[in-house]
C-alpha cells in the first residue's frame, strides 16, 4: 500500500525567513541571468537586426511550437571566465530542448552578438554537452549556425584534442549514424573546420545574403592563392545551394528556413512510446513554492529531506525503501508529474542508528554523511530500480562518506564502492538535482556529473567541492604554514583569505561556468524539469542489461 508523506513544518518565522533569504538570492540570480541572456548587448542585438537577422533567442522562439517550454541548458557557462578578452556570455551559444512540432528536439544556436559567435573552450563543451545529450536520448538536434568559427586567440585550448573543436564533427558523424536526425541551418558565417558540422548534419539550410560556407575566407584564399575573391562571391547562399549543392536548401529570410524546419518536423515518424511507466499527474500535497521556507539559510543545518519530497512528488505519495535501515539515505518510489522515479536522497535530518534490540545505539549518525548501511541500501534499491526499468531521481546533499576508525573497520570503503559501482553501471535514466552540499566522494555515490547522469542541475543553495570550506581552508592552511610559526593574527588573517578563495569555488555558478550542472533552478522549477527530462529520456528506447563487475561483499 502506498504509503503519504506528511508535513510537521509551520510556516511561522523561520519559514518566512527562509523563503525570503532563498526568493532574493533567486531574484539576484534571475537578474543577473536576465544579462547573461542579451549576449554582447543591446547595441549588437540591434545591429543584427539590422542586418535581417533574428538573434539567437529569437531564433529558437520562432523554431519551438507556440506556448511550449524552452529548457535552456548551460545558460551559465562560461560564467566568470575569459574577462581578459570582455568574457563569453553563455559560451557564445544558446543550448537547450525545445518542442517542434510535437517533436523533442535539441537546438544548439550560436549567438553571433558575443563575438562574433566564435567557439571559445566553453563553447566546445557545451556543444558537445549537447550532442551528448541527443546521443543518449536519441533525440534530433537542429544547429542554428552563425559563427566565425575558433576563436584564434585560444587556439591551443580549442583546436586539437579529445574533448575540443574536431570531437562536435566526430559527434556528426557518430549521431547519423545511429539513425538520430541533425538538421543544420546556415544562418550566418561558417566558417574553415566550423563548415563540417552542417554538411555533416543530414540535412542543410541557408540563408541568403547573410549565410556562408567555406574553408577559407577571402583574406585567407589571396594570402594562400593570391586569388581575389569577395565572402559571398566565395561561399553563399546561391553557390553552395545552386552551384556546389553542398546545402539542400534556400530561403531568402531567417523566419523563412526556420519554417521549413518545423513542416520538415512535422513530417517525421513518430517516435515510439518509451519503455518508462507514466501515469494521470497529480499535484504535490504541498504547495512546490513552500520548498524556499524548508530549506536552512545555512547548508551545515539540518533538515527533513522528507519535507522536501512531499513538495515534490504526486500526492506527497512515497513508498519507501527499508526506512529504518542506513537512514542517512532516503530511497523509495513515487511519481513525478506523473512519471514513477526512484528517490536517493540524502537525510540531513540528524538520526540516531537502532541496534537490533529495538534500542538507540549510542552512536549519533550525522545527517548528510554516508554510512556503512547508508551505502549499501543505495546500492541495492539502485540495482533494483535497474531491474524493474524505474528511472532515478537522485536528490543530493552530502558531505561525504563517513570517516574515523570505526568507519574504517566496518568496511566503509567496500561499502562505498558498491553503491559506486552500482551507480556508475546504472542503465535506467538518471536525473540529478543538487539541494545543497555535494562534497567529496560522495558526489560521485549520489550520481555527480562524472557518474553520467543525463541532465543535472543545482538549487541556488548547491555548492559542489572536494570538502567543505571549513575543513579544506583548515587542511589549506597546515600545508602552507608546515614550515612557519606565525602569530595567531598572521595566522587568522591567512586562514580568511584561503576560506575566501575556496568559497568563490562553492558558488553554485562556479559550477555552472563549468558544465558541472546543465543550470541553475529555483527550487519550486524541480518538479517541471525533471517532468521535461524524462519526456526526453523516454524517447532512448529499451534501456540496455544492467550488469556490475566484480563487488566487494
Amino acid at each position: 500500500m502506498t504509503s503519504k508523506l506528511t508535513t510537521k513544518i509551520e510556516r511561522d518565522d523561520l519559514f518566512e525567513r527562509r523563503h525570503d533569504f532563498w526568493e532574493k538570492k533567486w531574484t539576484a540570480l534571475e537578474r543577473e541571468a536576465s544579462e547573461i541572456r542579451m549576449g554582447g548587448g543591446e547595441a549588437r542585438l540591434e545591429k543584427q537586426r539590422a542586418r535581417g537577422k533574428m538573434s539567437a533567442r529569437e531564433r529558437v522562439a520562432a523554431l519551438i511550437d507556440s506556448g511550449s517550454d524552452f529548457l535552456e541548458l548551460g545558460l551559465w557557462s562560461a560564467w566568470g571566465q575569459y574577462e581578459e578578452w570582455g568574457g563569453c556570455p553563455a559560451a557564445g551559444v544558446v543550448v537547450g530542448l525545445g518542442i517542434i512540432s510535437g517533436r523533442d528536439a535539441v537546438i544548439v544556436a550560436n549567438d553571433a552578438t558575443v563575438k562574433a559567435g566564435a567557439w571559445f573552450p566553453a563553447t566546445c563543451k557545451k556543444v558537445l554537452r549537447a550532442q551528448e545529450i541527443a546521443l543518449e536520448n536519441r533525440v534530433p538536434i537542429v544547429y542554428l549556425v552563425d559563427s566565425a568559427g575558433a576563436f584564434l586567440p585560444m587556439q591551443d585550448e580549442i583546436f586539437p584534442d579529445k574533448e575540443q573543436f574536431g570531437r562536435a564533427f566526430f559527434n556528426n558523424a557518430r549521431l547519423s549514424a545511429e539513425g538520430i536526425l541533425q538538421i543544420a541551418a546556415v544562418m550566418g558565417p561558417c566558417v574553415a573546420g566550423g563548415a563540417y558540422l552542417p554538411i555533416m548534419s543530414d540535412e542543410s539550410h541557408i540563408v541568403e545574403g547573410t549565410g556562408s560556407i567555406f574553408l577559407a575566407g577571402s583574406f585567407l584564399v589571396k594570402a594562400a592563392i593570391g586569388e581575389q575573391i569577395e565572402n559571398e562571391e566565395l561561399g553563399g547562399a546561391l553557390v553552395q545551394a545552386d552551384v556546389s549543392g553542398v546545402v539542400d536548401h534556400r530561403h531568402e529570410t531567417d523566419a523563412d528556413c526556420l519554417a521549413k524546419i518545423r513542416s520538415q518536423f512535422a513530417q517525421l515518424g513518430t517516435a515510439g512510446p518509451g519503455p518508462y511507466h507514466r501515469r494521470e499527474p497529480k499535484a504535490p500535497s504541498r504547495p512546490t513554492g513552500e520548498l524556499t521556507g524548508v530549506f536552512p539559510l545555512d547548508r551545515t543545518k539540518p533538515y527533513e529531506m522528507r519535507e522536501i519530497l512531499i513538495r515534490i512528488l504526486d500526492g506527497g505519495e512515497f513508498d519507501e525503501f527499508k526506512e529504518n535501515y542506513g537512514q542517512t539515505l532516503l530511497c523509495g518510489t513515487g511519481f513525478i508529474d506523473g512519471w514513477a522515479v526512484g528517490i536517493v536522497a540524502n537525510q540531513r535530518q540528524v538520526v540516531h542508528k537502532r541496534t537490533g534490540t529495538g534500542e538507540r545505539d549510542k552512536e549519533v549518525q550525522v545527517g548528510g554523511v554516508i554510512y556503512s548501511d547508508s551505502a549499501d541500501k543505495g546500492a541495492r534499491f539502485v540495482q533494483l530500480c535497474n531491474q524493474k526499468k524505474i528511472p532515478l531521481i537522485f536528490l543530493q546533499d552530502v558531505t561525504g562518506f563517513m570517516v574515523g576508525s570505526r568507519a574504517e573497520r566496518g568496511g566503509i570503503i567496500k561499502d562505498g564502492a558498491k553503491m559506486v559501482n552500482a551507480v556508475a553501471n546504472s542503465v535506467v535514466p538518471k536525473i540529478t538535482i543538487v539541494v545543497g552540499n555535494s562534497y567529496g566522494a560522495g558526489n560521485y555515490a549520489m550520481c555527480g556529473k562524472a557518474y553520467g547522469p543525463r541532465f543535472v542541475f543545482a538549487w541556488p543553495s548547491s555548492a559542489i567541492a572536494v570538502m567543505g570550506a571549513q575543513q579544506a581552508s583548515q587542511t589549506l592552511l597546515s600545508i602552507q604554514l608546515r614550515n612557519r610559526s606565525p602569530s595567531e593574527e598572521e595566522k587568522a588573517e591567512l586562514l580568511n583569505s584561503v576560506r575566501a578563495k575556496y568559497e568563490e569555488a562553492l558558488d553554485p555558478r562556479y559550477g555552472a561556468s563549468r558544465l558541472w550542472t546543465d543550470g541553475i533552478i529555483h527550487p519550486s522549477q524541480t518538479r517541471q524539469v525533471i517532468s521535461h527530462c524524462l519526456a526526453v529520456t523516454s524517447l532512448g528506447g529499451e534501456p540496455g542489461p544492467f550488469r556490475t563487475g566484480v563487488l566487494q561483499t
